[in-house]
């Protein structure tokens, strides 16, 4: 008697074969199905398309992370058994139309082990491989330019790169691949996403693939392209990890309406002659590493049992909730806030440094808070109050608001809408690639210019020098680096502890407030996550702010600190890879610091304000924009 290979075999793939008879031939939309029994298990095979793409390596994607995985490899069983799979995932070349075979015989288990493995229950993946890989066209076999990786939904046997879109907007819970991709066009209504094209001289599928493979490889890194094109090289090489590609398939569903539509606009409805190596495709960045970024912060400065502020730690109230904006390279496009920003000449400075990209400030975002009542009551009511937005290009930024909680500095709303004319634009420029000067311009005609002081700096806590109409107002600079020290026996096992520090002047503002003496910034250095880590938690620093007793609610000398906390190492919000990230600030009265190797005292009685930060990963973030 005849034993059926161990399929589960869901209705969305059954197609029917004629009874008794066995076959390997695919429906024309490339989805797999239920063969009649046999004894030995059919090769694998199906077909990878841009155009017929012959010798792409194609694999069976059995560990999910979107790369080739060489032998042995070891399958766990849902019965919780482990097979190994000494030949790896199963993989071939394509050949002529570009048709491929897999064996798939070592999926194939002894009764006693467990069931056979599924191939059906893994996607099929394809590297078209720079130089090697031939595409079948009207006018021969043309070698691909360029490295793309294109893959399918399980049991799907058509590999092409409107398989790849469909198969990652169910990755992302999207809805099934056989359902036209809502909001990506129009003119993907009626298209089947999972066939040949080709074969069904679907004139139209074929364009829009075309230019999709274009925009794909377009993304690939330079070094993987590299590495493919190396004379030595068959498609096995690895080289993304499993973030990578998934970040890659997210970009992909991101932008395939606007590559869409200039292939919509370069047709005319004359698909078939559309020259897709012509088209003007978007160019996107991709921040493979999917870095942690700070993503909100929630902004608690309004006291809920007394008029005045500092007030009781617990007595505080949400005051503004931030949103942070990037693109899919990882770089801030805008802040927005419900309730009220302040926005923080110094830590545009050191935003500009990184040229946007977040990720690499390692402590990311330096903590501020607007005190202004008048913040509490916007955030009461829905919708953003408040924009910070960036054009990198241009090297400006533009503060927009509608409230009046920086009247106190004054700067007035031109409206109780956004957009219009900015509030304050920030312009730079820079000289060999460093921050040269930053001004900010008011709609009141006033200029603030910020030129960075670095000598003896470090990269958390910048030194600088601010004025206003040409006058110096404020500077923070340094006269010696950071200085270490040991924990103290008594604070070796706390989470924070101060082991640098490093003092600075504070000029501006004069006369001081006689209590704002002995500035010192207060770092932890410990290694967090091994030495060859940045690990700079800046624990504390102090400044003035004598503006801030403009409003009526604030207490005080003028004389301020920021204390940060950090996860604990190991815990929950840790990042290994970047472990100066800040999980909440409380903004207090200064007072001068202690002994160097002191247990840090992050938690104070009472504050001004404290601020919450959460963080996504960039992956994350992207998926969901998505939804």
């Amino acid at each position: 008697m005849k034993r059926l290979i161990g399929f589960s075999v869901s209705v969305l793939y059954l197609a029917l074969a004629g009874c008794g008879e066995e076959s390997d031939e695919l429906p024309v939309d490339g989805r797999d199905f239920d063969g009649v029994e046999y004894s030995e298990p059919a090769p694998y095979t199906g077909k990878v398309i841009d155009g017929y793409l012959n010798n792409a390596r194609v694999w069976l994607d059995m560990d999910g992370d979107s790369q080739f995985t060489p032998g042995p490899l070891v399958i766990e069983l849902d019965n919780g058994a482990e097979v190994t799979l000494a030949s790896g995932e199963p993989t071939a070349m394509s050949g002529t139309g570009g048709r491929f075979t897999i064996d798939i015989s070592e999926l194939v288990l002894p009764p006693s082990v467990g069931p056979d493995l599924d191939p059906r229950d893994y996607p099929l993946h394809a590297v078209a491989l720079p130089g090697k890989t031939l595409e079948e066209t009207r006018n021969g076999e043309v070698p691909v330019a360029s490295a793309y990786l294109m893959s399918a939904p399980p049991g799907v046997r058509n590999i092409t790169p409107l398989t790849t879109l469909a198969r990652y907007r169910g990755v992302v819970g999207l809805g099934s691949f056989l359902e036209t991709p809502s909001g990506v066009a129009a003119s993907l209504a009626d298209l089947n996403l999972v066939r040949d094209y080709i074969l069904a001289q679907d004139d139209r599928s074929h364009a829009y693939a075309r230019a999709l493979a274009r925009f794909m490889a377009s993304q690939i890194p330079d070094a993987y392209n590299d590495l493919l094109a190396a004379e030595n090289s068959d498609g096995t090489e690895r080289f993304l990890s499993r973030e990578a590609a998934f970040l890659l398939g997210v970009s992909l569903i991101q932008n395939a309406a606007d590559v869409i539509a200039v292939v919509d606009t370069a047709a005319q409805g004359d698909f078939a002659n559309v020259d897709a190596d012509a088209l003007t495709l978007p160019e996107v960045d991709v921040e493979l590493s999917d870095p942690v970024l700070l993503t909100g912060q929630k902004v608690y400065a309004e006291p809920s049992s007394q008029d005045t502020l500092p007030a009781n730690r617990s007595g505080l109230q949400i005051s503004a909730e931030l949103a942070f904006d990037y693109s899919e390279s990882g770089r801030l496009l805008s802040v927005s806030a419900n309730g009220c920003l302040s926005p923080s000449m110094p830590e545009l400075a050191r935003l500009i440094g990184v040229n946007g990209y977040m990720a690499n400030l390692h402590t990311q975002w330096l903590p501020s808070a607007a005190l202004s009542e008048q913040s509490r009551l916007n955030f009461d009511e829905d919708g953003t109050d408040e924009r910070l937005i960036f054009d990198w290009d241009s090297r400006r930024a533009y503060f927009e608001t509608s409230t009046t909680c920086h009247q106190y500095r004054g700067i007035s709303a031109g409206s109780t809408e956004l957009g219009g004319n900015p509030e304050v634009t920030y312009s730079w420029t820079k000289d060999s690639g460093e921050l040269a000067e930053l001004v900010a311009e008011y709609g009141t005609g006033k200029t603030r210019t910020l030129v960075p002081d670095m000598a003896n700096s470090s990269s958390v806590f910048p030194g600088y020098r601010l004025s206003e109409q040409g006058s110096e107002v404020e500077a923070v600079t340094f006269a010696v680096g950071i200085s270490n020290c040991t924990p103290q026996e008594d604070a070796v096992d706390a989470n924070q502890v101060v082991t640098g520090v490093q003092p600075y002047q504070f000029s501006g503002y004069d006369p001081q407030p006689e209590g704002f003496t002995d500035t010192v910034l207060e770092f932890d250095r410990r290694e967090f996550s091994g030495p060859e880590q940045p690990d700079l938690r800046l624990l504390r620093y102090g400044f003035l702010d004598p503006d801030r007793l403009g409003l009526d609610r604030v207490t005080g000398d003028g004389s301020f600190e920021w204390v940060m906390n950090y996860p604990t190492a190991g815990g929950p919000g840790f990042v290994a890879e970047q472990p100066n990230l800040i999980r909440d600030a409380y903004m207090t009265r200064y007072s001068a610091g202690g002994d160097c190797g002191r247990e840090f005292e992050g938690i104070p009685s009472s504050a001004y304000a404290r601020v919450e930060y959460s963080y996504q990963r960039l992956s994350e973030y992207l998926v969901e924009l998505l939804e």
